[in-house]
C-alpha cells in the first residue's frame, strides 16, 4: 500500500537514498499493512533544500492564487474521503465513520485558509511627524517543520499544512511511524492539486531523529507540533537554541462537571459521543467525571446502560464504533493503569478487562471507576484510552477549584441549563477551550490549543495563520 509514495521532495514521490523501510500494523488485526519508507539524514538534508526554494516560489505567488489552489486542495479532500477514511480505519484503528468525519473536518480547514491567504491585512499607523509614514505588514516566517501525531493524523496535518500555505510558507510534514500512509495521501493530493514543487514536503521515518535534524538546522524558522507535554519540552528546548518560533499542542485531562439542573440523558449521549471518539484516544477527551451529588447515580447509570450498547470490533465493519487501541504499547499501558486505579481504591463498575472473542487486536473494553479520589493517578495521568473515572461534588466552587488543579489545560465540559452557572464556569475554567452543553470542541473556524502544559500557540480560527507570519513595521520618510 505504501510503494506508490515513499519521501515526498522536489514535488515528487521518491524512495529514500538508502532504499529502507518500516512495518505498519493494522492495529485491529495485528496484521502488517505493508511496508513504508524510512528516511535517513541525507533525505533530511534534500527536503530542507526543496523547501528552501519552494518558500521563493510560494510567498511570491499572489495570494488568489495560493487561495485557489488550497480551496482545490479542500475540495479534493471531499472527493476522495473515502479512501482517505480507510487509511484511518487501517492505520489507526477507528471506525470507519469517524474516518468520513476527519476527512470532512480536515476539508473544512483548508477551506477556511483558502480564504484566510486573502485576509492578511497590514496596518497604517499615524505618524507623528508630518513628511513620514508609518506601516506594518505581514510576511511568511519561512520554512515550517510540521511534526504530526498519529491519533489524528488527517486533521493534524491539515491544520499545520494548510495554515502554512494560507501564509505563504513552505513546509516539511513529518507524520508518524504507525500512521504515514494517511498523510501521504493528504501530500499527494496537495501535488494533485497544483502546490509548486518544494512547497510541500513529507519526510517518513524515525520520528525523534527527523525531528532533531529539522529543528537543527538554519532553514526552519518555524515548528508545530502536536503531541505530549514531554516530548513538546524537549522539542522546546531544541528549538529555542535556534530561537525558532513554536506552536504547540500538548496533553490535555479534561474535566467534565455536570450540574444537578442538566437533562442527564441528553448528557450521558454527549458524554459517550465525547468520550468515546478514536476510543479516548484524543487530547480533549474527557478524562475527569465530576457530577453533582444528586445526580452522580442517574448519571452512572444512564452512562453505563448507553455505553453497553456500544459495538467494539474492526473498525471496517459496519455498525462497529469502538475499535482498538492503536498500538501495543498503548494497550498495555491502559491495562497498567486500570490495575493502578483498581489497587489505589476504586471500584470498577463496567469494563476494566480485554473483551472477549477478540484474539487479535489491540482491544480494550470502556471502563467505568466508581470511589475515585482526587490523588489517584488517573486523576493527573492522561489516560488516552476507553478509562471514565466518577467523581461526586456539593457546590460551584468547589468543582470549578478541583477541576482547575491539574498542570494540563486544553478543555473542559460544563453541562447546565443555568446561564449564569455556564457563563461563570466557563471563564473560570483554565483552559484554552470549553464546551458547554455540546460535545463538539475543534471547528476549523475558531482556535484551539491550551494553556499551562498543554502548549501555547492557536491552530484553527483567523487567529492561527498570525503564528506563521513576521510582523515588519516601516518608517517611510517621503523626503531625502
Amino acid at each position: 500500500m505504501y510503494e506508490k509514495f515513499g519521501q515526498f521532495i522536489d514535488g515528487k514521490w521518491q524512495k529514500s537514498e538508502k532504499n529502507e523501510t518500516y512495518e505498519v500494523i493494522n492495529p485491529a488485526t495485528e496484521e502488517i499493512i505493508g511496508k513504508a519508507s524510512k528516511a535517513g539524514r541525507s533525505d533530511v538534508e534534500k527536503a530542507l533544500k526543496s523547501a528552501e526554494k519552494g518558500l521563493k516560489v510560494w510567498r511570491n505567488t499572489a495570494p488568489w492564487q495560493r487561495s485557489y489552489i488550497i480551496r482545490k486542495i479542500a475540495d479534493k479532500i471531499r472527493e476522495k474521503q473515502n479512501v482517505l477514511a480507510k487509511w484511518l480505519t487501517l492505520e489507526v484503528g477507528k471506525p470507519l465513520a469517524e474516518g468520513v468525519g476527519e476527512a470532512g473536518g480536515a476539508a473544512d480547514i483548508f477551506e477556511w485558509n483558502a480564504e484566510e491567504t486573502k485576509r492578511i491585512y497590514g496596518q497604517t499607523v499615524e505618524s507623528r511627524f508630518p513628511d513620514t509614514r508609518v506601516h506594518v505588514y505581514y510576511q511568511p516566517v519561512g520554512v515550517v517543520a510540521a511534526l504530526v501525531p498519529w491519533n489524528f493524523p488527517l486533521i493534524l496535518a491539515s491544520r499545520k499544512i494548510s495554515t502554512a500555505l494560507a501564509a505563504g510558507c513552505s513546509v516539511i510534514c513529518k507524520p508518524d511511524v504507525i500512521t504515514p500512509g494517511t498523510v501521504m495521501e493528504l501530500v499527494d493530493i496537495c501535488k494533485e492539486c497544483g502546490v509548486p514543487e518544494g512547497v510541500v514536503n513529507l519526510l517518513s521515518g524515525d520520528p525523534a531523529s527527523i525531528s532533531e535534524q529539522l529543528i537543527e538546522s538554519d532553514i526552519v524558522k518555524k515548528v508545530s507540533i502536536t503531541g505530549s507535554t514531554r516530548v513538546g519540552k524537549l522539542i522546546l528546548k531544541k528549538a529555542a537554541d535556534k530561537v525558532q518560533r513554536v506552536t504547540m499542542e500538548l496533553s490535555g485531562h479534561s474535566p467534565f462537571i455536570v450540574f444537578e439542573d442538566s437533562n442527564i440523558d441528553k448528557v450521558a449521549d454527549m458524554a459517550i459521543t465525547a468520550k468515546f471518539r478514536n476510543n479516548g484516544q484524543v487530547c480533549i477527551s474527557p478524562n475527569r467525571f465530576y457530577i453533582q451529588e444528586s445526580k452522580k447515580d442517574e448519571f452512572i447509570n444512564k452512562f453505563i446502560e448507553k455505553t453497553k450498547k456500544l459495538k467494539i470490533g474492526n473498525g471496517l465493519e459496519d455498525g462497529v464504533q469502538l475499535g482498538p487501541m492503536t498500538t501495543a504499547k498503548r494497550l498495555s499501558e491502559i491495562e497498567e493503569l486500570v490495575e493502578t486505579t483498581k489497587k489505589e481504591g476504586a471500584k470498577v463498575l463496567l469494563g476494566g478487562k480485554r473483551p472477549s472473542g477478540f484474539n487479535k487486536g489491540y482491544f480494550y473494553e470502556p471502563t467505568v471507576f466508581d470511589n475515585v479520589k482526587d490523588d489517584f493517578t488517573i486523576m493527573k495521568q492522561e489516560p488516552f484510552g476507553p478509562l471514565v473515572p466518577m467523581l461526586s461534588f456539593k457546590t460551584f466552587d468547589e468543582v470549578i477549584e478541583r477541576a482547575n488543579n491539574n498542570d494540563l489545560g486544553l478543555c473542559s465540559y460544563v453541562y447546565t441549563n443555568s446561564m449564569e452557572q455556564a457563563h461563570k464556569a466557563s471563564e473560570l475554567m483554565e483552559t484554552g477551550c470549553v464546551a458547554v452543553n455540546t460535545a463538539a470542541v475543534a471547528v476549523a473556524e475558531a482556535p484551539f490549543g491550551g494553556i499551562k502544559q498543554t502548549g501555547y500557540g492557536r491552530e484553527g480560527g483567523s487567529m492561527a495563520i498570525k503564528d506563521y507570519l513576521n510582523i515588519k513595521y516601516t518608517h517611510l520618510g517621503l523626503k531625502n
